[in-house]
Protein backbone atom coordinates (compact mmCIF):
# COMPACT_ATOMS: atom_id res chain seq x y z
CA UNK A 1 0.00 0.00 0.00
CA UNK A 2 1.16 3.50 -0.77
CA UNK A 3 2.28 5.33 2.33
CA UNK A 4 -0.33 8.06 2.72
CA UNK A 5 0.84 11.15 4.57
CA UNK A 6 -1.11 14.31 5.29
CA UNK A 7 1.59 16.91 5.14
CA UNK A 8 0.95 20.36 3.74
CA UNK A 9 2.37 21.02 0.24
CA UNK A 10 4.11 17.66 0.04
CA UNK A 11 3.99 15.59 -3.15
CA UNK A 12 3.50 11.82 -2.75
CA UNK A 13 3.40 9.41 -5.68
CA UNK A 14 2.73 5.80 -6.52
CA UNK A 15 2.88 3.89 -9.81
CA UNK A 16 -0.22 5.71 -11.04
CA UNK A 17 1.24 9.19 -10.53
CA UNK A 18 0.72 11.94 -7.91
CA UNK A 19 -1.79 11.34 -5.12
CA UNK A 20 -1.37 14.72 -3.45
CA UNK A 21 0.03 17.50 -5.59
CA UNK A 22 -0.75 20.41 -3.27
CA UNK A 23 -2.84 21.20 -0.24
CA UNK A 24 -5.69 22.20 -2.59
CA UNK A 25 -5.65 18.92 -4.53
CA UNK A 26 -5.02 16.71 -1.48
CA UNK A 27 -6.05 17.12 2.15
CA UNK A 28 -4.42 20.42 2.88
CA UNK A 29 -7.62 22.08 4.11
CA UNK A 30 -10.65 21.21 6.19
CA UNK A 31 -12.86 21.80 3.15
CA UNK A 32 -10.95 19.12 1.24
CA UNK A 33 -11.16 16.85 4.25
CA UNK A 34 -14.94 17.27 4.35
CA UNK A 35 -15.14 16.40 0.65
CA UNK A 36 -13.29 13.14 1.25
CA UNK A 37 -15.54 12.34 4.22
CA UNK A 38 -18.68 12.88 2.16
CA UNK A 39 -17.27 10.77 -0.66
CA UNK A 40 -16.69 7.99 1.85
CA UNK A 41 -20.38 8.01 2.79
CA UNK A 42 -20.57 10.26 5.85
CA UNK A 43 -24.18 11.16 5.08
CA UNK A 44 -25.20 7.50 5.36
CA UNK A 45 -24.74 7.52 9.15
CA UNK A 46 -27.85 8.53 11.10
CA UNK A 47 -28.02 11.87 12.89
CA UNK A 48 -26.70 14.17 10.16
CA UNK A 49 -27.31 17.72 11.38
CA UNK A 50 -27.84 21.17 9.90
CA UNK A 51 -24.48 22.30 11.29
CA UNK A 52 -22.76 19.49 9.43
CA UNK A 53 -24.72 20.30 6.29
CA UNK A 54 -23.47 23.88 6.49
CA UNK A 55 -19.88 22.61 6.58
CA UNK A 56 -20.59 20.15 3.78
CA UNK A 57 -21.75 22.98 1.54
CA UNK A 58 -18.21 24.38 1.65
CA UNK A 59 -16.51 21.15 0.58
CA UNK A 60 -13.81 21.30 -2.10
CA UNK A 61 -13.29 18.85 -4.90
CA UNK A 62 -10.70 16.11 -4.36
CA UNK A 63 -9.43 13.37 -6.62
CA UNK A 64 -10.85 9.86 -6.50
CA UNK A 65 -7.31 8.60 -5.97
CA UNK A 66 -7.15 10.43 -2.63
CA UNK A 67 -10.56 9.06 -1.63
CA UNK A 68 -9.53 5.54 -2.55
CA UNK A 69 -6.28 5.78 -0.60
CA UNK A 70 -8.06 7.09 2.48
CA UNK A 71 -10.64 4.30 2.23
CA UNK A 72 -7.90 1.70 2.03
CA UNK A 73 -6.23 3.02 5.16
CA UNK A 74 -9.51 3.14 7.08
CA UNK A 75 -10.26 -0.46 6.09
CA UNK A 76 -6.79 -1.35 7.42
CA UNK A 77 -7.78 0.06 10.83
CA UNK A 78 -6.08 3.45 10.55
CA UNK A 79 -7.51 6.94 11.01
CA UNK A 80 -6.05 9.17 8.28
CA UNK A 81 -8.97 11.59 8.59
CA UNK A 82 -8.38 12.13 12.30
CA UNK A 83 -4.64 12.50 11.74
CA UNK A 84 -5.24 15.12 9.08
CA UNK A 85 -7.67 17.00 11.30
CA UNK A 86 -5.14 17.13 14.15
CA UNK A 87 -2.49 18.53 11.82
CA UNK A 88 -4.81 21.16 10.37
CA UNK A 89 -6.38 22.24 13.63
CA UNK A 90 -3.53 22.64 16.09
CA UNK A 91 -3.79 21.70 19.79
CA UNK A 92 -4.30 25.30 20.87
CA UNK A 93 -7.34 25.53 18.58
CA UNK A 94 -8.80 22.23 19.80
CA UNK A 95 -8.21 22.99 23.45
CA UNK A 96 -11.51 24.82 23.97
CA UNK A 97 -13.37 21.57 23.26
CA UNK A 98 -10.78 19.39 24.99
CA UNK A 99 -10.19 17.45 21.77
CA UNK A 100 -7.17 15.19 22.21
CA UNK A 101 -7.24 12.06 20.04
CA UNK A 102 -6.22 8.72 21.54
CA UNK A 103 -3.42 6.54 20.10
CA UNK A 104 -4.65 3.33 18.49
CA UNK A 105 -2.69 1.11 20.92
CA UNK A 106 -4.69 2.51 23.84
CA UNK A 107 -7.99 2.31 21.95
CA UNK A 108 -7.41 -1.34 21.08
CA UNK A 109 -6.39 -2.28 24.63
CA UNK A 110 -9.55 -0.70 26.06
CA UNK A 111 -11.75 -2.36 23.44
CA UNK A 112 -10.16 -5.75 24.10
CA UNK A 113 -10.94 -5.41 27.80
CA UNK A 114 -14.54 -4.56 26.96
CA UNK A 115 -14.92 -7.48 24.56
CA UNK A 116 -13.70 -9.85 27.24
CA UNK A 117 -16.04 -8.44 29.89
CA UNK A 118 -19.51 -8.69 28.34
CA UNK A 119 -21.36 -8.65 25.02
CA UNK A 120 -22.77 -5.11 24.72
CA UNK A 121 -25.92 -4.39 22.78
CA UNK A 122 -24.74 -0.83 22.24
CA UNK A 123 -21.42 1.05 22.32
CA UNK A 124 -21.50 4.73 23.30
CA UNK A 125 -18.53 7.08 22.89
CA UNK A 126 -19.31 10.30 24.83
CA UNK A 127 -16.74 12.46 22.97
CA UNK A 128 -16.33 10.57 19.76
CA UNK A 129 -13.88 12.77 17.85
CA UNK A 130 -13.11 11.02 14.56
CA UNK A 131 -14.70 7.79 15.78
CA UNK A 132 -11.63 5.76 16.75
CA UNK A 133 -13.36 3.94 19.62
CA UNK A 134 -16.53 3.29 17.64
CA UNK A 135 -14.77 1.84 14.62
CA UNK A 136 -12.45 -0.31 16.76
CA UNK A 137 -15.37 -1.43 18.92
CA UNK A 138 -17.55 -2.09 15.90
CA UNK A 139 -14.92 -4.36 14.35
CA UNK A 140 -14.31 -6.26 17.57
CA UNK A 141 -17.99 -6.48 18.61
CA UNK A 142 -19.95 -6.80 15.35
CA UNK A 143 -23.37 -7.22 16.97
CA UNK A 144 -23.36 -3.88 18.80
CA UNK A 145 -25.11 -0.68 17.73
CA UNK A 146 -22.71 2.28 17.66
CA UNK A 147 -23.54 5.71 19.08
CA UNK A 148 -21.15 8.65 19.07
CA UNK A 149 -21.75 12.01 20.72
CA UNK A 150 -19.67 14.93 19.51
CA UNK A 151 -20.07 18.67 20.06
CA UNK A 152 -17.91 19.81 17.12
CA UNK A 153 -19.47 19.28 13.63
CA UNK A 154 -16.12 18.85 11.88
CA UNK A 155 -14.90 15.73 13.72
CA UNK A 156 -18.51 14.47 13.76
CA UNK A 157 -18.41 14.35 9.93
CA UNK A 158 -15.07 12.53 10.07
CA UNK A 159 -16.48 9.98 12.51
CA UNK A 160 -19.37 9.33 10.14
CA UNK A 161 -16.95 8.83 7.26
CA UNK A 162 -14.83 6.38 9.25
CA UNK A 163 -17.91 4.38 10.24
CA UNK A 164 -19.29 4.34 6.70
CA UNK A 165 -15.95 3.37 5.14
CA UNK A 166 -15.68 0.56 7.70
CA UNK A 167 -19.06 -0.85 6.62
CA UNK A 168 -20.84 0.13 9.85
CA UNK A 169 -23.17 2.90 8.65
CA UNK A 170 -26.37 0.90 9.10
CA UNK A 171 -25.78 0.27 12.80
CA UNK A 172 -24.26 3.67 13.60
CA UNK A 173 -25.49 7.05 14.77
CA UNK A 174 -23.52 10.21 15.49
CA UNK A 175 -25.28 12.84 17.60
CA UNK A 176 -24.07 16.43 17.40
CA UNK A 177 -24.72 17.57 20.97
CA UNK A 178 -23.32 17.92 24.48
CA UNK A 179 -23.04 14.52 26.18
CA UNK A 180 -24.21 16.01 29.46
CA UNK A 181 -27.47 17.18 27.88
CA UNK A 182 -28.60 14.17 25.86
CA UNK A 183 -30.78 11.22 26.85
CA UNK A 184 -30.14 7.71 25.61
CA UNK A 185 -33.09 5.42 24.81
CA UNK A 186 -33.17 2.09 26.68
CA UNK A 187 -31.85 -1.03 24.94
CA UNK A 188 -32.40 -4.70 25.64
CA UNK A 189 -28.91 -5.46 26.88
CA UNK A 190 -25.83 -3.83 28.35
CA UNK A 191 -24.32 -0.62 27.02
CA UNK A 192 -20.58 -0.14 26.76
CA UNK A 193 -19.46 3.43 27.51
CA UNK A 194 -15.97 3.88 26.16
CA UNK A 195 -13.78 6.75 25.09
CA UNK A 196 -11.62 9.73 25.96
CA UNK A 197 -13.80 12.37 27.68
CA UNK A 198 -12.70 15.89 26.73
CA UNK A 199 -10.25 17.62 29.04
CA UNK A 200 -11.21 21.26 29.61
CA UNK A 201 -10.11 23.16 32.70
CA UNK A 202 -12.69 24.61 35.05
CA UNK A 203 -12.11 28.27 34.17
CA UNK A 204 -13.27 27.57 30.60
CA UNK A 205 -16.56 26.00 31.70
CA UNK A 206 -19.86 27.83 31.71
CA UNK A 207 -21.35 28.71 35.11
CA UNK A 208 -24.63 26.95 34.32
CA UNK A 209 -22.79 23.68 33.87
CA UNK A 210 -20.95 24.21 37.13
CA UNK A 211 -24.35 24.56 38.77
CA UNK A 212 -25.44 21.38 37.00
CA UNK A 213 -22.45 19.50 38.41
CA UNK A 214 -23.14 20.64 41.96
CA UNK A 215 -26.86 19.91 41.74
CA UNK A 216 -26.49 16.45 40.19
CA UNK A 217 -23.76 15.45 42.62
CA UNK A 218 -25.86 16.61 45.59
CA UNK A 219 -28.83 14.54 44.37
CA UNK A 220 -26.61 11.47 44.64
CA UNK A 221 -25.22 12.32 48.05
CA UNK A 222 -21.88 13.67 46.83
CA UNK A 223 -20.24 17.07 46.75
CA UNK A 224 -18.57 18.56 43.71
CA UNK A 225 -15.84 21.16 43.43
CA UNK A 226 -16.20 24.08 41.06
CA UNK A 227 -12.53 23.50 40.17
CA UNK A 228 -13.32 20.18 38.46
CA UNK A 229 -12.40 19.77 34.80
CA UNK A 230 -14.85 18.65 32.11
CA UNK A 231 -13.85 14.97 32.34
CA UNK A 232 -15.31 14.89 35.87
CA UNK A 233 -18.66 15.99 34.42
CA UNK A 234 -18.58 13.10 31.95
CA UNK A 235 -18.16 10.53 34.72
CA UNK A 236 -21.20 11.95 36.49
CA UNK A 237 -23.20 12.15 33.25
CA UNK A 238 -22.42 8.48 32.59
CA UNK A 239 -23.71 7.45 36.00
CA UNK A 240 -26.92 9.36 35.23
CA UNK A 241 -27.41 7.59 31.87
CA UNK A 242 -26.24 4.08 32.74
CA UNK A 243 -28.23 1.23 34.24
CA UNK A 244 -27.14 -1.83 36.20
CA UNK A 245 -25.09 -4.15 34.04
CA UNK A 246 -23.72 -1.41 31.78
CA UNK A 247 -19.95 -1.16 31.79
CA UNK A 248 -17.18 0.96 30.40
CA UNK A 249 -13.66 2.29 30.14
CA UNK A 250 -12.59 5.94 30.04
CA UNK A 251 -9.11 7.34 29.60
CA UNK A 252 -8.55 10.74 31.21
CA UNK A 253 -5.81 12.79 32.78
CA UNK A 254 -4.77 11.01 35.97
CA UNK A 255 -5.06 14.06 38.23
CA UNK A 256 -8.44 12.96 39.65
CA UNK A 257 -6.63 10.21 41.56
CA UNK A 258 -5.07 12.74 43.93
CA UNK A 259 -6.49 16.25 43.73
CA UNK A 260 -9.32 17.52 45.91
CA UNK A 261 -11.54 18.32 42.94
CA UNK A 262 -11.20 14.70 41.79
CA UNK A 263 -12.93 13.45 44.94
CA UNK A 264 -16.25 13.17 43.07
CA UNK A 265 -14.75 10.70 40.59
CA UNK A 266 -13.19 8.70 43.41
CA UNK A 267 -16.54 8.54 45.20
CA UNK A 268 -18.36 7.54 42.01
CA UNK A 269 -15.69 4.92 41.27
CA UNK A 270 -16.26 3.26 44.64
CA UNK A 271 -20.02 3.79 44.45
CA UNK A 272 -22.49 3.98 41.58
CA UNK A 273 -19.92 3.69 38.79
CA UNK A 274 -18.80 0.27 40.03
CA UNK A 275 -15.05 0.78 39.52
CA UNK A 276 -13.08 -2.40 38.97
CA UNK A 277 -9.64 -1.41 37.69
CA UNK A 278 -7.36 1.60 37.13
CA UNK A 279 -4.33 1.61 34.84
CA UNK A 280 -2.02 4.61 35.08
CA UNK A 281 0.09 5.42 32.00
CA UNK A 282 3.29 7.36 32.61
CA UNK A 283 3.97 10.51 30.52
CA UNK A 284 6.98 8.74 28.97
CA UNK A 285 4.53 6.54 27.05
CA UNK A 286 2.91 9.67 25.54
CA UNK A 287 -0.71 8.63 26.17
CA UNK A 288 -1.92 11.98 24.85
CA UNK A 289 0.05 13.10 21.77
CA UNK A 290 -0.78 16.75 22.38
CA UNK A 291 0.22 16.89 26.05
CA UNK A 292 2.96 15.53 28.31
CA UNK A 293 0.54 14.20 30.88
CA UNK A 294 -0.03 11.12 32.99
CA UNK A 295 -3.18 9.26 31.97
CA UNK A 296 -5.50 6.92 33.82
CA UNK A 297 -7.75 4.31 32.24
CA UNK A 298 -10.74 3.70 34.48
CA UNK A 299 -12.62 0.42 34.04
CA UNK A 300 -16.08 0.09 35.58
CA UNK A 301 -19.27 -1.97 35.64
CA UNK A 302 -22.43 -0.38 36.98
CA UNK A 303 -23.63 -2.16 40.12
CA UNK A 304 -20.31 -3.90 40.77
CA UNK A 305 -18.69 -3.69 44.18
CA UNK A 306 -15.56 -5.82 44.08
CA UNK A 307 -13.79 -6.45 47.36
CA UNK A 308 -10.47 -5.77 45.69
CA UNK A 309 -9.61 -3.21 43.02
CA UNK A 310 -6.96 -3.92 40.40
CA UNK A 311 -4.32 -1.22 39.95
CA UNK A 312 -1.52 -1.06 37.42
CA UNK A 313 1.10 1.43 36.21
CA UNK A 314 2.80 1.18 32.80
CA UNK A 315 5.72 3.03 31.24
CA UNK A 316 5.15 1.82 27.65
CA UNK A 317 1.91 1.48 25.72
CA UNK A 318 2.63 -2.11 24.71
CA UNK A 319 2.47 -3.03 28.40
CA UNK A 320 -1.29 -2.37 28.32
CA UNK A 321 -1.78 -5.77 26.69
CA UNK A 322 0.27 -7.62 29.30
CA UNK A 323 -1.96 -9.46 31.80
CA UNK A 324 0.61 -9.26 34.61
CA UNK A 325 1.58 -6.33 36.79
CA UNK A 326 -1.74 -5.75 38.50
CA UNK A 327 -1.89 -4.97 42.19
CA UNK A 328 -5.05 -5.91 44.04
CA UNK A 329 -5.98 -3.42 46.74
CA UNK A 330 -8.84 -3.81 49.18
CA UNK A 331 -11.63 -1.34 48.49
CA UNK A 332 -11.57 -0.35 52.19
CA UNK A 333 -8.06 0.93 51.62
CA UNK A 334 -9.21 3.13 48.74
CA UNK A 335 -12.15 4.33 50.81
CA UNK A 336 -9.77 5.46 53.56
CA UNK A 337 -7.31 7.20 51.22
CA UNK A 338 -7.63 10.71 49.80
CA UNK A 339 -4.89 10.13 47.21
CA UNK A 340 -4.63 7.01 45.11
CA UNK A 341 -1.76 7.32 42.65
CA UNK A 342 0.85 6.00 45.10
CA UNK A 343 -1.19 2.80 45.38
CA UNK A 344 -0.62 2.07 41.70
CA UNK A 345 3.10 1.65 42.26
CA UNK A 346 4.14 -1.95 42.61
CA UNK A 347 5.97 -2.86 45.81
CA UNK A 348 8.59 -5.51 46.28
CA UNK A 349 7.64 -9.10 45.55
CA UNK A 350 7.41 -11.28 48.63
CA UNK A 351 6.87 -14.93 49.44
CA UNK A 352 3.53 -16.49 48.62
CA UNK A 353 0.86 -15.39 51.09
CA UNK A 354 2.61 -12.09 51.92
CA UNK A 355 0.83 -8.79 51.37
CA UNK A 356 1.43 -5.13 52.10
CA UNK A 357 0.66 -3.99 55.64
CA UNK A 358 -1.72 -1.43 54.15
CA UNK A 359 -4.00 -4.27 53.05
CA UNK A 360 -4.48 -5.18 56.70
CA UNK A 361 -4.20 -1.81 58.42
CA UNK A 362 -4.43 1.93 57.95
CA UNK A 363 -1.46 3.95 59.19
CA UNK A 364 -2.00 7.49 60.47
CA UNK A 365 0.49 9.98 61.82
CA UNK A 366 -0.32 11.30 65.30
CA UNK A 367 -1.93 14.65 65.91
CA UNK A 368 -0.05 17.94 65.90
CA UNK A 369 -0.89 20.09 68.92
CA UNK A 370 0.45 23.32 67.48
CA UNK A 371 2.10 24.30 70.78
CA UNK A 372 3.16 21.47 73.08
CA UNK A 373 3.99 23.75 76.02
CA UNK A 374 0.30 24.65 76.20
CA UNK A 375 -1.46 21.44 75.18
CA UNK A 376 0.66 18.98 77.13
CA UNK A 377 -0.69 19.20 80.66
CA UNK A 378 1.49 20.76 83.34
CA UNK A 379 1.46 23.33 86.12
CA UNK A 380 -0.47 25.76 83.92
CA UNK A 381 -3.41 23.34 83.61
CA UNK A 382 -3.71 21.82 87.08
CA UNK A 383 -7.34 22.78 87.64
CA UNK A 384 -8.64 21.26 84.40
CA UNK A 385 -11.13 18.36 84.79
CA UNK A 386 -9.90 14.83 84.06
CA UNK A 387 -12.47 14.51 81.26
CA UNK A 388 -10.31 16.67 78.97
CA UNK A 389 -6.94 15.10 79.86
CA UNK A 390 -5.82 12.09 77.80
CA UNK A 391 -2.78 9.85 78.44
CA UNK A 392 -0.71 10.26 75.28
CA UNK A 393 2.55 9.07 73.77
CA UNK A 394 4.42 12.35 73.35
CA UNK A 395 8.04 11.14 72.99
CA UNK A 396 9.49 8.44 70.73
CA UNK A 397 11.54 7.05 73.60
CA UNK A 398 8.33 6.09 75.39
CA UNK A 399 7.74 3.54 72.66
CA UNK A 400 11.36 2.36 72.50
CA UNK A 401 11.30 1.80 76.27
CA UNK A 402 7.90 0.09 76.30
CA UNK A 403 9.12 -3.21 74.90
CA UNK A 404 6.30 -5.28 73.46
CA UNK A 405 3.40 -3.18 74.82
CA UNK A 406 2.29 -0.07 76.68
CA UNK A 407 0.36 -1.59 79.56
CA UNK A 408 0.12 1.28 82.04
CA UNK A 409 -1.06 4.71 80.88
CA UNK A 410 -0.04 6.34 84.16
CA UNK A 411 3.58 6.57 82.98
CA UNK A 412 2.56 8.87 80.12
CA UNK A 413 2.01 12.60 80.06
CA UNK A 414 -1.46 13.89 79.33
CA UNK A 415 -2.63 16.05 76.46
CA UNK A 416 -5.42 18.58 76.83
CA UNK A 417 -8.12 17.93 74.25
CA UNK A 418 -11.10 20.24 74.59
CA UNK A 419 -14.34 19.70 72.65
CA UNK A 420 -15.03 21.94 69.68
CA UNK A 421 -18.39 22.89 71.21
CA UNK A 422 -17.60 24.11 74.72
CA UNK A 423 -21.29 24.43 75.55
CA UNK A 424 -21.49 20.67 76.09
CA UNK A 425 -19.51 21.09 79.34
CA UNK A 426 -21.25 21.59 82.66
CA UNK A 427 -21.07 25.04 84.27
CA UNK A 428 -18.31 24.19 86.77
CA UNK A 429 -16.03 22.62 84.18
CA UNK A 430 -16.71 25.43 81.73
CA UNK A 431 -15.46 28.03 84.23
CA UNK A 432 -12.23 26.10 84.75
CA UNK A 433 -11.69 25.77 81.03
CA UNK A 434 -12.43 29.44 80.37
CA UNK A 435 -9.73 30.38 82.90
CA UNK A 436 -7.32 27.96 81.21
CA UNK A 437 -8.07 29.47 77.78
CA UNK A 438 -7.08 32.91 79.06
CA UNK A 439 -3.69 31.43 79.96
CA UNK A 440 -3.50 29.60 76.61
CA UNK A 441 -4.10 32.84 74.72
CA UNK A 442 -1.43 34.65 76.74
CA UNK A 443 1.02 31.93 75.62
CA UNK A 444 0.05 32.36 71.96
CA UNK A 445 -1.88 29.11 71.55
CA UNK A 446 -4.51 30.79 69.38
CA UNK A 447 -2.21 32.50 66.86
CA UNK A 448 -0.03 29.76 65.40
CA UNK A 449 -0.51 28.21 61.95
CA UNK A 450 -2.00 24.97 63.27
CA UNK A 451 -4.42 26.72 65.62
CA UNK A 452 -5.67 29.16 63.00
CA UNK A 453 -6.34 26.31 60.58
CA UNK A 454 -8.29 24.18 63.05
CA UNK A 455 -12.06 24.14 63.27
CA UNK A 456 -11.66 25.54 66.78
CA UNK A 457 -8.23 26.76 67.88
CA UNK A 458 -8.66 25.27 71.36
CA UNK A 459 -9.49 21.73 70.19
CA UNK A 460 -6.49 19.50 69.39
CA UNK A 461 -8.82 16.65 68.33
CA UNK A 462 -6.61 13.68 69.15
CA UNK A 463 -7.05 10.53 67.08
CA UNK A 464 -8.74 7.52 68.60
CA UNK A 465 -6.35 5.08 70.33
CA UNK A 466 -4.53 2.89 67.84
CA UNK A 467 -4.15 -0.82 68.71
CA UNK A 468 -0.53 -0.69 67.53
CA UNK A 469 1.88 2.26 67.71
CA UNK A 470 5.16 2.76 65.91
CA UNK A 471 7.91 5.34 65.94
CA UNK A 472 8.64 6.92 62.57
CA UNK A 473 11.97 8.76 62.84
CA UNK A 474 15.18 7.60 64.49
CA UNK A 475 18.65 6.23 63.81
CA UNK A 476 17.41 2.74 64.47
CA UNK A 477 14.58 0.50 63.21
CA UNK A 478 11.12 1.65 64.28
CA UNK A 479 9.55 0.27 67.44
CA UNK A 480 6.23 -1.57 67.03
CA UNK A 481 4.26 -1.65 70.27
CA UNK A 482 0.88 -2.98 71.39
CA UNK A 483 -1.21 -0.15 72.83
CA UNK A 484 -3.02 -2.08 75.54
CA UNK A 485 -3.29 1.10 77.64
CA UNK A 486 -5.36 2.75 74.85
CA UNK A 487 -3.10 5.79 74.84
CA UNK A 488 -3.42 8.55 72.26
CA UNK A 489 -0.39 9.61 70.22
CA UNK A 490 1.12 12.84 68.92
CA UNK A 491 2.94 13.25 65.63
CA UNK A 492 6.13 11.66 66.94
CA UNK A 493 4.46 8.30 66.26
CA UNK A 494 2.12 6.58 63.83
CA UNK A 495 -1.01 4.68 64.78
CA UNK A 496 -1.66 1.35 63.06
CA UNK A 497 -5.41 0.68 62.78
CA UNK A 498 -6.59 -2.76 61.56
CA UNK A 499 -9.13 -2.55 58.75
CA UNK A 500 -11.20 -5.31 60.34
CA UNK A 501 -11.54 -6.97 63.72
CA UNK A 502 -8.68 -9.48 63.62
CA UNK A 503 -8.32 -12.08 66.36
CA UNK A 504 -5.77 -11.24 69.06
CA UNK A 505 -3.24 -13.92 67.97
CA UNK A 506 -3.11 -12.38 64.49
CA UNK A 507 -2.30 -8.93 65.86
CA UNK A 508 0.19 -10.39 68.35
CA UNK A 509 2.03 -12.22 65.58
CA UNK A 510 1.89 -9.15 63.34
CA UNK A 511 3.69 -7.06 65.97
CA UNK A 512 6.25 -9.82 66.54
CA UNK A 513 6.92 -10.04 62.80
CA UNK A 514 7.30 -6.27 62.41
CA UNK A 515 9.64 -6.00 65.40
CA UNK A 516 11.87 -8.78 64.07
CA UNK A 517 12.01 -7.96 60.38
CA UNK A 518 11.66 -4.23 59.67
CA UNK A 519 15.08 -2.72 59.04
CA UNK A 520 16.25 0.88 59.10
CA UNK A 521 17.19 0.54 55.41
CA UNK A 522 13.50 0.26 54.51
CA UNK A 523 12.90 3.89 55.47
CA UNK A 524 14.04 7.18 54.01
CA UNK A 525 17.45 8.30 55.35
CA UNK A 526 18.28 11.99 55.72
CA UNK A 527 21.49 13.89 56.42
CA UNK A 528 22.83 13.04 59.85
CA UNK A 529 21.64 9.42 59.66
CA UNK A 530 18.01 9.99 60.66
CA UNK A 531 15.65 7.54 58.99
CA UNK A 532 12.00 8.41 58.51
CA UNK A 533 9.07 6.08 57.82
CA UNK A 534 6.11 8.01 56.42
CA UNK A 535 2.65 6.45 56.82
CA UNK A 536 2.52 5.31 53.19
CA UNK A 537 5.96 3.73 53.49
CA UNK A 538 4.83 1.79 56.55
CA UNK A 539 1.79 0.59 54.62
CA UNK A 540 4.07 -0.74 51.85
CA UNK A 541 5.94 -3.07 54.24
CA UNK A 542 5.39 -6.70 53.26
CA UNK A 543 3.91 -8.86 56.00
CA UNK A 544 2.39 -12.34 56.20
CA UNK A 545 -1.30 -12.42 55.30
CA UNK A 546 -3.95 -13.20 57.95
CA UNK A 547 -3.83 -16.95 57.25
CA UNK A 548 -0.08 -17.10 57.84
CA UNK A 549 -0.26 -14.83 60.90
CA UNK A 550 -2.93 -17.07 62.41
CA UNK A 551 -0.45 -19.96 62.14
CA UNK A 552 2.29 -17.94 63.79
CA UNK A 553 4.47 -17.42 60.71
Amino acid sequence: MTQFSITHRRVLSDRNGPIIASECEGLGSEKALIAVAIALGARAVAGWSSAEEKLASQAEQVSQAVVAEVRNRIEAGEDPLGEAFCKMRLPAERRSNGATFTPRTIVNAMVEWAAGTAAPKRIVDPGTGSGRYLTAGGRRIPQAALVGIEIDPMPAILARANLAASGMAERSEVILDDYRAISLPPVAGPTLFIGNPPYVRHHQLDSRWKTWLSDEATKRGHSASQLAGLHVYFFLATVRKATKGDFGAFITAAEWLDVNYGSLVRELFLGELGGKRIVVIEPTAVPFPDAASTAAITYFQIGAKPKRIKLKRVERLNELKEPNGNREVRRERLEAEKRWSHLTRTGKDGPEGYIELGELCRVHRGQVTGLNKVWIAGAHSQELPESVLFPTVTRARELFQAGNAIENASILRKVIDLPVELDVLDAADRKKIDRFLVTARSLGANTGYVATNRKAWWSVRLRAPAPILTTYMARRPPAFVHNWALARHLNIAHGIYPREAFAKPILDNLVIYLRKTVQVTQGRTYAGGLTKFEPREVERILVPGPELLARGV
